[in-house]
């Protein structure tokens, strides 16, 4: 049970539990959603990225390069228009047609069965609820992955498992937004950062990031904290 000196560290070391607790299930539901593929005759691909936007909202290509900043993602949106899982509307945002939206309802029955078939015996209403008041609590900056994809689409009936996968999926995005804005500050460019090597620069920007990605943390006791991390990192 670690202790953390600061807010920042705390951000710092929460990062990559969040992280391996979201692949877990993507792990775990990996078979189901090849036979979903296989059934459907459709790419995953951006429908599972998007999973949890799509059946809100429409995305506008805007939106989805600040998701994929540090990539093209024109040919696999390609891919999902011809094979009709998307479609874009008057204003040339994606949006899910039928057959996407039924993909996509698979995705989530097979996400919902592996997060209850690996996190069972874990409290992950709970933690569901904490990462849902972090979530809350994250600014969304104008123009940044975050405001895309949040909130997540979130069905009546939806297990406490599934709730909890995909609100740390979105609160990712809030870490990569607060990355982007430390590069920037520092006046890189998103080539320039991939290509940035360690040193005094790296460990600024990483502190920077660490410092803005603490922000909706700040509202939690500490206790609160703890239990957060001790929760997730035993889903790991």
């Amino acid at each position: 049970m670690p202790k953390f000196q600061g807010l920042g560290e705390f951000a710092a070391a929460i990062a990559p539990v969040i992280d391996a607790a979201h692949v877990n299930v993507h792990a775990a539901a990996g078979r189901a959603l090849l036979d979903l593929g296989e059934r459907s005759g459709l790419t995953c691909g951006l429908l599972n990225d998007l999973r949890f936007v799509l059946p809100l909202r429409p995305v506008t290509t805007a939106a989805l390069a600040a998701v994929h900043r540090y990539g093209d993602v024109t040919e696999s949106v390609d891919v999902h228009l011809r094979e009709g899982a998307l479609e874009r509307d008057a204003d040339g945002a994606l949006r899910l047609t039928s057959e996407g939206r039924a993909f996509v309802d698979g995705l989530y029955a097979a996400h919902a069965e592996a997060a209850g078939r690996v996190w069972a015996g874990h409290d992950v209403t709970g933690l569901a609820a904490s990462a849902g008041g972090v979530l809350d609590r994250a600014v969304r900056v104008p123009g940044g992955a975050l405001e895309m994809m949040a909130p997540p689409y979130e069905p009546d009936g939806a297990p406490a498992g599934l709730l909890l996968f995909n609100r740390l999926a979105v609160l990712r995005y809030h870490r990569a937004d607060a990355h982007a804005e430390s590069w920037r500050a520092a006046g890189l460019t998103a080539a320039g950062i991939v290509a940035l090597r360690g040193g005094p620069l790296r460990d600024a920007i990483e502190a920077d990031t660490n410092r803005r990605a603490a922000d909706p943390y700040r509202a939690m006791t500490d206790g609160a904290r703890q239990t957060l991390y001790d929760g997730l990192l035993g889903l790991v």
